[in-house]
């Protein structure tokens, strides 16, 4: 199977990194994490305006078609730059929930609110984990329920809902059947970011992004529901698996970067007047590390290419969901080596802020938690 870019995706690419090497390197970044927003509207302007925003929707909704091997060199420069910006959370879950619900004709709200992300206007935040849910996507409490006017009555509460104060709308899971762990009575709401009843604790995360935990009493009408009630697990678990596949690319961005500032470090810094490159021992610790960036790129290759097979009716979940956790058991377990070694060999520079590569390790650090650490997925996989 041939895995080559093609030329327009790697021209994409390559905007993409132009445009983060001029105007988003490691200083602007800085003052970026350290702005009350947390992130640049006026980057996340311009990377709409190359045209990633309307890379994963279908062109019958106003999109570019892009599957999840034809996101992977985007999604790579995204994450050697180490973005901040609430891009890659709307393209995640909330592009693949949307456009689900809008190419069934389900949702006239979707389909309005994707040509708005498609525009750059709109950002959408995905709201589904719970305290002690431990990413069992079952594991949902807050509760909604339909009165005689026919609106919907929706109360709970939200853990660790990335960019929720950066979104204009927030994707926000209830139950409106079942309880406990049941597949079954599970929905989704759109929910607009400033609806009467919504409260929202924000902080920054430890890789500097920004979150907010949520509290919630809320009155909604009957358009706020995507799809039919009772219903979401399914399109949840694939929109899930569709935003794991992506998360991989990125880290495999996040590696790349931390193995060259790696290398770059061993090949200057000398000991006993010569680079501490040059010692064997060192070497090897070097190839481990780019052994272990190599593997997770043909893992998760493969997780966007069955993500993709599932999407054209070519496989089944289960075996889209089984390359995605095998992909995540591995970038898992590489973003941990590659994320330790880069520090332990660059020494105690490596844990200062003033480093780059301590930003990439934070980052790697959350990626291996985000959607279930390493014995989840490994619980995951065994499951499947």
């Amino acid at each position: 199977m041939n895995f080559q870019f093609s030329e327009e995706q790697q021209l994409l690419a390559d905007s993409v990194q132009r445009l983060l090497d001029e105007q988003y390197h490691f200083d602007a970044r800085k003052k970026i994490i350290a702005s009350d927003e947390g992130w640049s509207p006026s980057i996340y302007a311009k990377l709409s305006e190359l045209g990633l925003t309307a890379l994963p929707f279908a062109e019958s909704l106003g999109g570019f078609g892009a599957g999840a091997l034809d996101m992977i060199p985007v999604m790579q420069a995204l994450g050697k730059g180490l973005l901040l910006e609430p891009l890659a959370t709307t393209l995640a879950v909330p592009a693949a929930l949307l456009a689900h619900y809008a190419d069934a004709g389900q949702s006239a709200l979707a389909q309005s609110l994707i040509t708005s992300i498609i525009e750059g206007q709109a950002r959408v935040a995905w709201a589904h984990e719970e305290a002690k849910s431990r990413w069992d996507l079952a594991s949902i409490r807050s509760a909604a329920s339909k009165d005689a006017s026919g609106q919907w009555h929706i109360k709970g509460e939200k853990r660790v809902v990335l960019h929720a104060t950066a979104a204009q709308w927030l994707i926000v899971s209830a139950r409106t059947g079942g309880s406990g762990l049941d597949r079954k009575g599970i929905s989704l709401f759109l929910v607009p970011s400033n609806a009467p009843g919504l409260q929202l604790k924000t902080y920054r995360t430890y890789d500097d992004q920004r979150a907010a935990d949520l509290v919630f009493d809320l009155k909604l009408d009957a358009t706020a529901l995507l799809g039919q009630a009772g219903e979401a697990l399914e399109a949840i678990e694939a929109a899930c698996d569709w935003a794991q596949a992506l998360l991989c690319a990125e880290a495999l961005g996040v590696m790349d970067e931390a193995n060259r500032l790696t290398l770059e470090y061993l090949k200057t810094r000398k000991q006993f007047g010569m680079p501490i490159g040059s010692f064997q021992s060192l070497q090897h610790r070097m190839v481990d590390m780019m052994m272990s960036a190599e593997q997770s790129r043909s893992i998760t290759y493969l997780a966007c290419d069955r993500v993709d097979a599932f999407r054209a009716g070519r496989v089944s979940a289960n075996d889209r969901s089984r390359a995605v956790a095998m992909a995540r058991v591995k970038v898992n377990e590489a973003a941990r080596h590659i994320g330790q070694e880069a520090i332990q060999l660059h020494g105690g520079m490596g844990m200062t802020i003033e480093m780059k590569v301590s930003h990439s390790f934070k980052r790697l650090t959350a990626i291996s938690q985000q959607f279930g650490d390493l014995d989840h997925q490994l619980s995951r996989l065994a499951s499947l």
